[in-house]
Protein backbone atom coordinates (compact mmCIF):
# COMPACT_ATOMS: atom_id res chain seq x y z
CA UNK A 1 0.00 0.00 0.00
CA UNK A 2 2.94 2.16 0.95
CA UNK A 3 4.64 1.31 -2.57
CA UNK A 4 1.52 2.38 -4.09
CA UNK A 5 1.25 5.49 -3.04
CA UNK A 6 4.70 6.54 -3.15
CA UNK A 7 4.29 5.49 -7.04
CA UNK A 8 1.17 7.17 -7.71
CA UNK A 9 2.75 10.78 -5.56
CA UNK A 10 5.34 10.24 -7.91
CA UNK A 11 3.48 9.64 -11.17
CA UNK A 12 1.83 13.19 -10.49
CA UNK A 13 5.16 14.60 -9.50
CA UNK A 14 6.44 13.37 -12.82
CA UNK A 15 3.47 14.22 -15.35
CA UNK A 16 3.20 18.17 -13.49
CA UNK A 17 7.02 18.87 -13.96
CA UNK A 18 6.78 17.88 -17.54
CA UNK A 19 4.12 20.26 -18.31
CA UNK A 20 5.76 22.61 -16.16
CA UNK A 21 9.16 22.39 -18.63
CA UNK A 22 7.16 22.32 -21.82
CA UNK A 23 5.22 25.22 -20.89
CA UNK A 24 7.82 27.75 -19.59
CA UNK A 25 9.80 26.66 -22.12
CA UNK A 26 7.15 27.19 -24.88
CA UNK A 27 6.30 30.90 -23.25
CA UNK A 28 10.05 31.36 -23.21
CA UNK A 29 10.51 30.94 -27.02
CA UNK A 30 6.78 32.66 -28.05
CA UNK A 31 7.70 36.44 -25.85
CA UNK A 32 11.03 36.60 -25.18
CA UNK A 33 12.85 34.99 -27.93
CA UNK A 34 10.23 35.33 -30.66
CA UNK A 35 8.74 38.69 -29.81
CA UNK A 36 11.56 40.16 -27.57
CA UNK A 37 14.39 39.62 -30.08
CA UNK A 38 12.92 41.35 -32.53
CA UNK A 39 12.12 44.07 -30.24
CA UNK A 40 15.36 44.99 -29.04
CA UNK A 41 17.00 44.76 -31.80
CA UNK A 42 14.78 47.66 -33.68
CA UNK A 43 13.92 49.63 -30.66
CA UNK A 44 16.71 49.75 -28.47
CA UNK A 45 20.17 49.24 -31.19
CA UNK A 46 18.13 50.53 -34.16
CA UNK A 47 19.21 47.71 -36.58
CA UNK A 48 17.60 47.45 -39.88
CA UNK A 49 14.70 44.23 -40.72
CA UNK A 50 17.15 42.76 -42.93
CA UNK A 51 20.14 42.38 -40.46
CA UNK A 52 17.30 41.76 -37.72
CA UNK A 53 15.82 38.79 -40.37
CA UNK A 54 19.53 37.05 -40.91
CA UNK A 55 20.04 36.95 -37.36
CA UNK A 56 16.66 35.18 -36.44
CA UNK A 57 17.37 32.76 -39.05
CA UNK A 58 20.88 31.96 -37.83
CA UNK A 59 19.44 31.27 -34.26
CA UNK A 60 16.93 28.82 -36.14
CA UNK A 61 20.42 27.61 -37.63
CA UNK A 62 22.24 27.06 -34.43
CA UNK A 63 19.53 25.86 -32.61
CA UNK A 64 18.94 23.11 -34.94
CA UNK A 65 22.76 22.25 -35.09
CA UNK A 66 22.89 21.77 -31.27
CA UNK A 67 19.87 19.96 -31.21
CA UNK A 68 21.10 17.47 -33.85
CA UNK A 69 24.46 17.27 -32.13
CA UNK A 70 23.16 16.61 -28.53
CA UNK A 71 20.99 14.11 -29.35
CA UNK A 72 23.68 12.14 -31.52
CA UNK A 73 26.21 12.57 -28.14
CA UNK A 74 23.33 11.28 -26.00
CA UNK A 75 22.64 7.92 -28.50
CA UNK A 76 26.69 7.51 -28.21
CA UNK A 77 27.20 8.48 -24.40
CA UNK A 78 23.98 6.09 -23.63
CA UNK A 79 22.53 9.35 -21.95
CA UNK A 80 18.74 7.99 -22.53
CA UNK A 81 17.76 6.99 -18.73
CA UNK A 82 16.47 9.66 -16.72
CA UNK A 83 19.20 11.26 -14.66
CA UNK A 84 21.58 12.26 -17.86
CA UNK A 85 18.38 13.96 -19.70
CA UNK A 86 17.38 15.73 -16.10
CA UNK A 87 20.94 16.55 -16.22
CA UNK A 88 21.20 18.59 -19.43
CA UNK A 89 17.96 19.55 -19.04
CA UNK A 90 19.38 21.50 -15.71
CA UNK A 91 22.09 23.01 -17.54
CA UNK A 92 19.91 23.96 -20.54
CA UNK A 93 17.52 25.45 -18.09
CA UNK A 94 20.48 27.10 -16.36
CA UNK A 95 21.91 29.10 -18.81
CA UNK A 96 19.06 30.24 -20.42
CA UNK A 97 17.84 32.07 -17.08
CA UNK A 98 21.22 33.29 -16.61
CA UNK A 99 21.40 34.53 -20.09
CA UNK A 100 17.98 36.38 -19.64
CA UNK A 101 19.36 38.56 -17.17
CA UNK A 102 21.97 39.54 -19.16
CA UNK A 103 19.89 40.71 -22.42
CA UNK A 104 19.62 43.98 -21.05
CA UNK A 105 23.24 44.43 -20.64
CA UNK A 106 23.34 44.14 -24.97
CA UNK A 107 24.54 47.29 -26.48
CA UNK A 108 25.08 46.56 -29.59
CA UNK A 109 25.15 43.92 -32.59
CA UNK A 110 27.90 42.11 -31.85
CA UNK A 111 26.85 41.69 -28.24
CA UNK A 112 23.22 40.95 -29.74
CA UNK A 113 24.63 38.13 -32.21
CA UNK A 114 26.87 36.56 -29.17
CA UNK A 115 23.79 36.50 -27.08
CA UNK A 116 21.72 34.82 -29.60
CA UNK A 117 24.12 32.33 -30.70
CA UNK A 118 24.48 31.17 -27.06
CA UNK A 119 20.99 31.25 -26.50
CA UNK A 120 20.56 29.09 -29.88
CA UNK A 121 23.25 26.32 -28.29
CA UNK A 122 21.87 26.35 -25.15
CA UNK A 123 17.95 26.25 -26.24
CA UNK A 124 18.99 23.22 -28.57
CA UNK A 125 20.84 21.08 -25.99
CA UNK A 126 17.76 21.32 -24.00
CA UNK A 127 15.01 20.07 -26.82
CA UNK A 128 16.12 16.23 -26.92
CA UNK A 129 16.48 16.55 -22.79
CA UNK A 130 13.32 17.93 -22.04
CA UNK A 131 10.99 16.27 -25.16
CA UNK A 132 13.14 12.72 -24.24
CA UNK A 133 11.71 13.19 -20.46
CA UNK A 134 8.30 12.27 -22.36
CA UNK A 135 9.08 8.49 -22.15
CA UNK A 136 9.92 8.78 -18.72
CA UNK A 137 7.09 10.60 -16.91
CA UNK A 138 4.08 10.17 -19.46
CA UNK A 139 2.75 6.49 -20.79
CA UNK A 140 1.82 6.34 -23.89
CA UNK A 141 -2.43 6.35 -23.07
CA UNK A 142 -1.50 9.71 -21.35
CA UNK A 143 0.42 11.89 -23.76
CA UNK A 144 -2.25 13.35 -25.65
CA UNK A 145 -3.77 14.93 -22.09
CA UNK A 146 -0.64 15.60 -20.87
CA UNK A 147 0.24 17.63 -24.09
CA UNK A 148 -3.11 19.32 -23.65
CA UNK A 149 -2.67 20.52 -20.20
CA UNK A 150 1.15 21.83 -21.41
CA UNK A 151 -0.45 23.82 -24.23
CA UNK A 152 -3.49 25.28 -22.10
CA UNK A 153 -0.71 26.69 -19.22
CA UNK A 154 1.04 27.87 -22.24
CA UNK A 155 -0.83 29.78 -24.16
CA UNK A 156 -3.59 30.37 -21.14
CA UNK A 157 -1.14 32.40 -19.22
CA UNK A 158 0.65 34.42 -21.92
CA UNK A 159 -2.68 34.92 -23.84
CA UNK A 160 -3.36 37.25 -20.87
CA UNK A 161 -0.19 39.18 -19.99
CA UNK A 162 -1.01 42.71 -20.72
CA UNK A 163 1.47 46.04 -21.39
CA UNK A 164 3.71 46.50 -24.48
CA UNK A 165 5.51 43.34 -25.69
CA UNK A 166 9.00 44.63 -24.72
CA UNK A 167 12.00 42.71 -24.11
CA UNK A 168 12.41 44.20 -20.72
CA UNK A 169 9.03 43.36 -19.79
CA UNK A 170 9.51 39.88 -20.56
CA UNK A 171 12.59 39.29 -18.69
CA UNK A 172 11.47 40.37 -15.58
CA UNK A 173 8.14 38.21 -16.20
CA UNK A 174 10.37 34.89 -17.00
CA UNK A 175 13.16 35.16 -14.56
CA UNK A 176 11.72 34.11 -11.36
CA UNK A 177 9.74 31.17 -13.16
CA UNK A 178 12.99 30.55 -14.98
CA UNK A 179 15.14 30.22 -11.80
CA UNK A 180 12.79 27.78 -9.80
CA UNK A 181 12.51 25.37 -12.98
CA UNK A 182 16.72 25.57 -12.98
CA UNK A 183 16.65 24.89 -9.51
CA UNK A 184 14.23 22.28 -9.58
CA UNK A 185 15.68 20.33 -12.47
CA UNK A 186 19.47 20.73 -10.65
CA UNK A 187 18.04 19.09 -7.44
CA UNK A 188 16.91 16.40 -9.02
CA UNK A 189 19.64 15.50 -11.71
CA UNK A 190 22.44 15.61 -9.31
CA UNK A 191 21.00 14.73 -5.93
CA UNK A 192 19.67 10.88 -5.09
CA UNK A 193 15.71 11.65 -4.31
CA UNK A 194 13.09 8.86 -4.14
CA UNK A 195 10.60 10.16 -6.65
CA UNK A 196 13.31 10.57 -9.61
CA UNK A 197 14.23 7.00 -8.44
CA UNK A 198 11.10 5.55 -9.12
CA UNK A 199 10.28 7.24 -12.26
CA UNK A 200 13.58 6.44 -13.67
CA UNK A 201 12.19 2.89 -14.25
CA UNK A 202 9.40 3.87 -15.94
CA UNK A 203 11.06 3.71 -19.66
CA UNK A 204 11.36 -0.21 -19.39
CA UNK A 205 8.13 -0.63 -19.55
CA UNK A 206 6.52 -0.64 -23.11
CA UNK A 207 2.92 1.36 -21.96
CA UNK A 208 6.07 4.22 -21.59
CA UNK A 209 8.91 3.00 -23.37
CA UNK A 210 7.71 2.33 -27.03
CA UNK A 211 5.49 4.71 -28.63
CA UNK A 212 2.09 4.15 -30.28
CA UNK A 213 3.19 4.63 -33.74
CA UNK A 214 6.38 2.37 -33.38
CA UNK A 215 6.25 -0.70 -36.04
CA UNK A 216 4.85 -1.14 -39.80
CA UNK A 217 4.47 2.41 -41.14
CA UNK A 218 6.10 4.44 -37.97
CA UNK A 219 8.47 5.82 -40.97
CA UNK A 220 5.91 7.10 -43.30
CA UNK A 221 4.35 8.91 -39.91
CA UNK A 222 7.90 10.02 -39.19
CA UNK A 223 8.54 11.64 -42.43
CA UNK A 224 4.33 13.33 -42.41
CA UNK A 225 5.19 14.53 -39.61
CA UNK A 226 8.20 16.13 -39.87
CA UNK A 227 6.75 18.17 -43.35
CA UNK A 228 3.41 18.80 -41.89
CA UNK A 229 3.84 20.46 -39.03
CA UNK A 230 7.01 22.14 -40.60
CA UNK A 231 4.36 23.81 -42.86
CA UNK A 232 2.20 24.08 -40.28
CA UNK A 233 4.96 26.23 -37.95
CA UNK A 234 5.81 28.01 -40.87
CA UNK A 235 2.34 28.96 -42.03
CA UNK A 236 1.45 30.21 -38.65
CA UNK A 237 4.78 32.62 -37.36
CA UNK A 238 4.62 33.69 -41.01
CA UNK A 239 1.26 34.52 -40.85
CA UNK A 240 1.01 35.64 -37.19
CA UNK A 241 4.21 38.01 -36.99
CA UNK A 242 2.30 40.38 -39.80
CA UNK A 243 -0.86 40.26 -38.37
CA UNK A 244 0.40 41.40 -34.54
CA UNK A 245 2.74 44.06 -37.08
CA UNK A 246 -0.89 46.07 -37.63
CA UNK A 247 -1.57 48.02 -34.84
CA UNK A 248 -5.75 47.50 -35.65
CA UNK A 249 -5.26 43.84 -35.44
CA UNK A 250 -2.86 43.70 -32.34
CA UNK A 251 -4.65 46.71 -30.72
CA UNK A 252 -8.07 44.57 -30.82
CA UNK A 253 -7.11 41.73 -29.61
CA UNK A 254 -3.84 40.46 -27.96
CA UNK A 255 -2.75 43.85 -26.82
CA UNK A 256 -6.58 45.01 -26.01
CA UNK A 257 -6.74 47.01 -23.27
CA UNK A 258 -9.95 45.41 -22.13
CA UNK A 259 -8.72 42.43 -19.89
CA UNK A 260 -11.94 40.41 -21.63
CA UNK A 261 -10.76 40.22 -24.81
CA UNK A 262 -7.22 38.94 -23.69
CA UNK A 263 -9.39 36.22 -21.74
CA UNK A 264 -11.35 35.76 -24.59
CA UNK A 265 -8.40 34.53 -26.60
CA UNK A 266 -6.90 32.74 -23.85
CA UNK A 267 -10.52 30.71 -23.51
CA UNK A 268 -10.08 29.54 -26.96
CA UNK A 269 -6.46 28.87 -26.37
CA UNK A 270 -7.27 26.65 -23.50
CA UNK A 271 -10.46 24.84 -25.50
CA UNK A 272 -8.59 24.06 -28.55
CA UNK A 273 -6.17 22.42 -26.24
CA UNK A 274 -8.64 20.42 -24.58
CA UNK A 275 -10.51 19.26 -27.41
CA UNK A 276 -6.91 18.19 -29.15
CA UNK A 277 -6.02 16.23 -26.42
CA UNK A 278 -8.90 13.83 -26.54
CA UNK A 279 -8.77 14.00 -30.24
CA UNK A 280 -5.26 13.05 -30.28
CA UNK A 281 -5.75 10.15 -27.88
CA UNK A 282 -8.46 8.70 -29.60
CA UNK A 283 -8.59 9.42 -33.20
CA UNK A 284 -4.98 9.87 -33.70
CA UNK A 285 -2.67 13.29 -35.27
CA UNK A 286 -3.88 12.74 -38.78
CA UNK A 287 -7.26 13.73 -38.32
CA UNK A 288 -5.99 16.61 -36.60
CA UNK A 289 -3.54 18.00 -38.85
CA UNK A 290 -6.75 18.04 -41.47
CA UNK A 291 -8.53 20.68 -38.90
CA UNK A 292 -5.30 22.41 -38.47
CA UNK A 293 -4.72 23.25 -41.76
CA UNK A 294 -8.80 24.07 -42.60
CA UNK A 295 -8.79 26.27 -39.30
CA UNK A 296 -5.91 28.40 -40.56
CA UNK A 297 -7.34 28.33 -44.44
CA UNK A 298 -10.00 29.80 -42.85
CA UNK A 299 -8.70 32.17 -40.89
CA UNK A 300 -6.33 34.00 -43.28
CA UNK A 301 -9.20 33.87 -45.57
CA UNK A 302 -10.83 35.92 -42.91
CA UNK A 303 -8.11 38.20 -42.47
CA UNK A 304 -7.99 38.70 -45.91
CA UNK A 305 -11.60 39.31 -46.93
CA UNK A 306 -10.95 42.12 -44.06
CA UNK A 307 -7.98 43.77 -45.76
CA UNK A 308 -9.65 43.79 -48.80
CA UNK A 309 -13.33 44.71 -47.94
CA UNK A 310 -12.91 46.94 -44.47
CA UNK A 311 -9.10 48.18 -44.88
CA UNK A 312 -7.72 45.82 -41.97
CA UNK A 313 -9.58 47.52 -39.06
CA UNK A 314 -11.61 45.05 -37.84
CA UNK A 315 -12.09 44.93 -34.54
CA UNK A 316 -14.44 41.54 -34.36
CA UNK A 317 -12.75 38.99 -31.49
CA UNK A 318 -13.72 35.86 -34.05
CA UNK A 319 -10.68 35.85 -36.20
CA UNK A 320 -8.20 35.61 -33.49
CA UNK A 321 -10.03 33.42 -31.30
CA UNK A 322 -10.04 31.00 -34.28
CA UNK A 323 -6.27 31.55 -34.73
CA UNK A 324 -6.21 30.51 -31.17
CA UNK A 325 -7.97 27.21 -31.37
CA UNK A 326 -5.93 26.13 -34.33
CA UNK A 327 -2.43 27.24 -32.99
CA UNK A 328 -3.70 24.79 -29.86
CA UNK A 329 -4.65 22.15 -31.63
CA UNK A 330 -1.13 21.59 -33.50
CA UNK A 331 0.78 23.09 -30.24
CA UNK A 332 -0.78 19.66 -28.30
CA UNK A 333 0.61 17.29 -31.42
CA UNK A 334 3.82 18.92 -31.46
CA UNK A 335 4.11 17.85 -27.52
CA UNK A 336 2.95 14.63 -28.36
CA UNK A 337 3.91 13.17 -31.23
CA UNK A 338 7.79 12.49 -31.31
CA UNK A 339 7.70 10.40 -28.55
CA UNK A 340 4.64 8.11 -29.67
CA UNK A 341 7.11 7.94 -33.58
CA UNK A 342 9.97 6.85 -30.75
CA UNK A 343 11.23 4.16 -27.77
CA UNK A 344 13.37 4.94 -25.03
CA UNK A 345 16.30 4.50 -26.63
CA UNK A 346 15.63 6.99 -30.27
CA UNK A 347 13.50 9.30 -28.25
CA UNK A 348 15.86 12.19 -27.85
CA UNK A 349 17.00 11.73 -31.69
CA UNK A 350 13.46 11.43 -32.74
CA UNK A 351 12.54 14.98 -31.20
CA UNK A 352 15.72 17.05 -32.00
CA UNK A 353 14.90 16.03 -35.73
CA UNK A 354 11.32 17.06 -34.99
CA UNK A 355 11.35 19.79 -32.54
CA UNK A 356 14.53 21.50 -33.64
CA UNK A 357 15.08 20.87 -37.40
CA UNK A 358 11.54 20.96 -38.36
CA UNK A 359 9.16 22.76 -36.13
CA UNK A 360 11.77 25.03 -34.62
CA UNK A 361 13.57 25.86 -37.89
CA UNK A 362 10.09 26.32 -39.58
CA UNK A 363 9.72 28.92 -36.73
CA UNK A 364 11.90 30.97 -37.27
CA UNK A 365 13.14 30.97 -40.59
CA UNK A 366 9.02 31.71 -41.19
CA UNK A 367 9.94 34.40 -38.47
CA UNK A 368 12.94 36.23 -40.51
CA UNK A 369 11.12 36.14 -43.60
CA UNK A 370 8.12 37.75 -42.14
CA UNK A 371 10.01 40.51 -40.62
CA UNK A 372 11.86 41.15 -44.32
CA UNK A 373 8.17 41.04 -45.83
CA UNK A 374 7.30 43.87 -43.55
CA UNK A 375 9.17 46.01 -45.36
CA UNK A 376 8.91 44.89 -49.09
CA UNK A 377 5.42 43.46 -49.30
CA UNK A 378 2.38 44.77 -48.40
CA UNK A 379 -0.39 43.22 -45.91
CA UNK A 380 -2.46 42.10 -48.50
CA UNK A 381 -0.45 40.30 -50.54
CA UNK A 382 1.59 39.01 -47.47
CA UNK A 383 -1.59 37.88 -46.30
CA UNK A 384 -2.54 35.87 -49.45
CA UNK A 385 0.62 34.20 -50.22
CA UNK A 386 0.31 32.77 -46.17
CA UNK A 387 -3.54 31.65 -47.49
CA UNK A 388 -2.39 29.71 -50.63
CA UNK A 389 0.09 28.03 -48.37
CA UNK A 390 -2.51 27.31 -45.79
CA UNK A 391 -4.84 25.70 -48.71
CA UNK A 392 -1.98 23.79 -50.17
CA UNK A 393 -1.12 22.05 -47.12
CA UNK A 394 -5.11 21.20 -46.48
CA UNK A 395 -5.63 19.76 -49.71
CA UNK A 396 -2.24 17.71 -49.62
CA UNK A 397 -3.41 16.33 -45.81
CA UNK A 398 -6.24 15.14 -47.26
CA UNK A 399 -4.74 13.11 -49.69
CA UNK A 400 -2.33 11.72 -46.88
CA UNK A 401 -5.25 11.13 -45.06
CA UNK A 402 -6.95 9.13 -47.87
CA UNK A 403 -4.03 7.43 -49.60
CA UNK A 404 -1.69 7.40 -46.58
CA UNK A 405 -0.75 4.65 -44.55
CA UNK A 406 -3.58 3.67 -42.00
CA UNK A 407 -3.39 1.25 -39.39
CA UNK A 408 -2.23 2.89 -36.01
CA UNK A 409 -2.71 6.79 -37.03
CA UNK A 410 -6.34 6.40 -36.11
CA UNK A 411 -6.53 3.37 -33.67
CA UNK A 412 -7.61 3.70 -30.23
CA UNK A 413 -4.70 3.76 -27.18
CA UNK A 414 -4.59 0.25 -26.09
CA UNK A 415 -1.42 0.46 -23.73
Amino acid sequence: MVLTRHRRIADCFGVAMLVGLLAGGYIYNLTLVQIGLPDIATRVLGLDRPGVAWMMAGLAVVTAVSAMTAAVLMLRLRWTSLRPKLRLAALSATGQALLTTLLGTVGDAVGLWAWVLLAGVLLGMGIPAAFGLVVDLIPVRWRGYAAAASTAVAYGLASTLGGEWRAESFVVLLFPPMTIGAVVLLALGFWRMPFAEILARNQIAPRYGIGRYVGAGGRWHLVGALVALFAIFFIDSFGFLRIVETPAYLNAAWQSAEAGDRFLIAGAHVLGALVAGVLYTHLGYRSLLGWIFAIFTLVHLMYLFDVRIMGGGSQSLAMPALYALGVSLYTVVNFAIWADLSTARNVPLLSAIGVAASAWTATFLSTALAISWNETRPLETHIEWVAALAIVGLLVVGAWQVYGPQGAASGLVNR
